[in-house]
């Protein structure tokens, strides 16, 4: 028998050699930089200009465009099923262009109706540009690539793996582990180059209230005019940037699937699920939707702002959202009111909020409860700032699981998560609407986007959305005792009664988020 000093020598041999085989991929990842990454060679193309009359969307929205000149529609999408209803109307009505950017797109029934609603565009002669996130679209290349096979349909991957699959990948992962943290975290559903989606969903069915078991409460902007048009070119300028790889260079095209994939989206629009889907759908089906069922409210404030392509390689941060986020935040004078499903201001972010409180601006925060957060890593970020926000006179709330309670987040990510919504309202007139989680991986890592306004009218909708997700019945309200000790009150209770520890959660998530924040992982979060 080998003696147990003998086993441990190997044991640490075996240890350090593949520690030296990772620093060895990591290194040469770092050496070779762009050789490794996938080049793109797509053609170059823009957005289609507006021509007057020459679609349904064109007709519908010229003369609210005309009596409105120089400004820009905006109307809140809340609803998952009119979430839906909108990306849905306006691809059947346009009749130019589709250009759609985002970071997840899921194969589930959601995802497979908006796909049956593009590829239709498609046949009718709409031009369709798809860029994703390449991270989220693993084991969907035979789809992807099966639309891409569509004359009419080109789709690109932002800063995509060479490997597609197996252990390559996995290797590839480790070898350029630094270059593809930076991910495109951008949502935008662009028609016609009139009518733009952009907010916080992803095209999935959790994001549409479509999931029995799990549900995300999210929000879009959908815009038309000027803000449209800014849309667009940040599309464009996404689409033309070296980080977007067309998938035909990545993998061998598969025209056969598209038969099979679109006969699977009309199966699923056939199920019960699909059927409140559709319904809303039929009920908005029209030229007289955009402005009309769905009335817009007509601004001079509204722009639409984007991270660079390229965010990870510019040292200039004067164009970066965070940093226009964080004017907006700094002019507050009364009131700030903040929504971010990941928290994690960090100390700069903290001593900000910290300060207006200091000069007696009322300062509110909703979250995600432990419970509610599909990723305990950042609520293991988060926790550490409660204390002193709340000693300082912040108002903060945090989303109720929805009785889950069963566990299922985990510590990089799960299916538990409730709130999904970025928001922030300024002094009940300034405000915002997007991608941009209140953290450090959405300030410096990931690119972003979204919806910054100047405008009162808009600004009360975003508020009572904040009241209502801070609400007694959605959300536990944070206080501390007179012992200085965190509690959570439950204010639909009948008393109200208040717990000591993190509510509907287990004593493994609370331990497993509680040593997460003891380990130096905020830049990641």
């Amino acid at each position: 028998m080998e003696p147990p000093r003998s086993r441990a020598r190997r044991l640490l041999r075996l240890c350090g050699r593949l520690l030296a085989v990772l620093l060895l991929l990591v290194a040469s990842g770092l050496l070779l930089g762009d050789r490794l990454t996938p080049r793109a060679v797509g053609t170059p193309s823009t957005a289609l200009p507006p021509r007057a009359g020459q679609t349904p969307l064109d007709r519908a929205l010229e003369p609210q465009l005309a009596a409105h000149r120089g400004r820009s529609g905006a109307a809140y999408l809340v609803d998952g099923l009119e979430a839906f209803a909108a990306r849905s109307v306006v691809t059947r009505q346009a009749g130019r262009s589709l250009d759609l950017q985002y970071y997840m797109w899921h194969d589930d029934m959601v995802g497979h109706l908006l796909v049956r609603d593009v590829y239709a565009a498609a046949e009718r002669g709409v031009r369709v540009r798809l860029l994703l996130d390449d991270m989220n679209a693993s084991g969907l290349d035979a789809q992807l690539l099966a639309l891409d096979a569509h004359r009419n349909i080109e789709v690109r991957l932002y800063n995509p793996f060479r490997n597609r699959e197996g252990l390559w990948r996995l290797v590839e992962m480790v070898q350029r582990v630094f270059s593809l943290n930076h991910r495109m975290h951008n949502k935008a559903w662009i028609a016609d180059g009139r009518v733009a989606i952009v907010g916080g969903r992803n095209i999935g069915a959790e994001y549409f209230d479509a999931r029995p078991d799990v549900n995300f409460r999210d929000l879009d902007l959908l815009l038309a005019g000027p803000a449209a048009g800014q849309a667009s070119a940040i599309f464009d300028a996404f689409w033309n940037s070296r980080a977007a790889v067309p998938i035909a260079t990545l993998a061998p095209a598969s025209p056969h699937q598209l038969g099979q994939l679109i006969s699977r989206a009309s199966l699923d629009a056939r199920q019960a699920e699909a059927r409140p889907y559709l319904q809303r759908l039929r009920e908005r089906l029209g030229d007289g939707y955009v402005g009309g069922r769905l009335p817009l409210h007509w601004s001079e404030r509204i722009q639409v702002y984007s991270d660079p392509p390229l965010k990870h390689r510019g040292n200039d941060r004067s164009d970066w959202l965070v940093t226009r986020l964080a004017d907006a935040l700094g002019q507050a004078r009364h009131k700030t009111l903040l929504i971010s499903p990941y928290f994690v201001p960090g100390r700069a972010g903290t001593a900000q909020l910290l300060r207006q409180l200091a000069d007696g601006v009322q300062v509110g925060i909703v979250t995600n409860s432990l419970a509610a957060n599909d990723v305990a890593a950042v609520h293991g970020g988060y926790m550490r700032y409660r204390l002193p926000l709340l000693r300082g006179g912040a108002r903060l709330y945090e989303l109720k699981s929805g009785g889950s309670g069963d566990g299922r987040s985990s510590a990089f990510g799960s299916s538990g998560a409730s709130l999904h919504t970025k928001a922030i309202v300024v002094d009940d007139r300034r405000g915002f609407v997007g991608s941009f989680n209140l953290d450090p991986r959405s300030a410096y890592l990931n690119t972003e986007m979204g919806v910054l306004f100047d405008d009162p009218v808009l600004a009360a909708q975003l508020r009572e959305e904040y009241l209502r997700l801070s609400g007694p019945e959605l959300s536990y309200y944070l206080y501390l005792d007179r012992d200085g000790e965190l509690r959570w009150l439950d204010r639909a209770r009948t008393p109200p009664a208040s717990d000591v520890a993190e509510p509907d959660t287990t004593w493994l998530q609370r331990a497993t988020a509680r040593v997460i924040s003891w380990l130096p992982l905020e830049s990641q979060l």
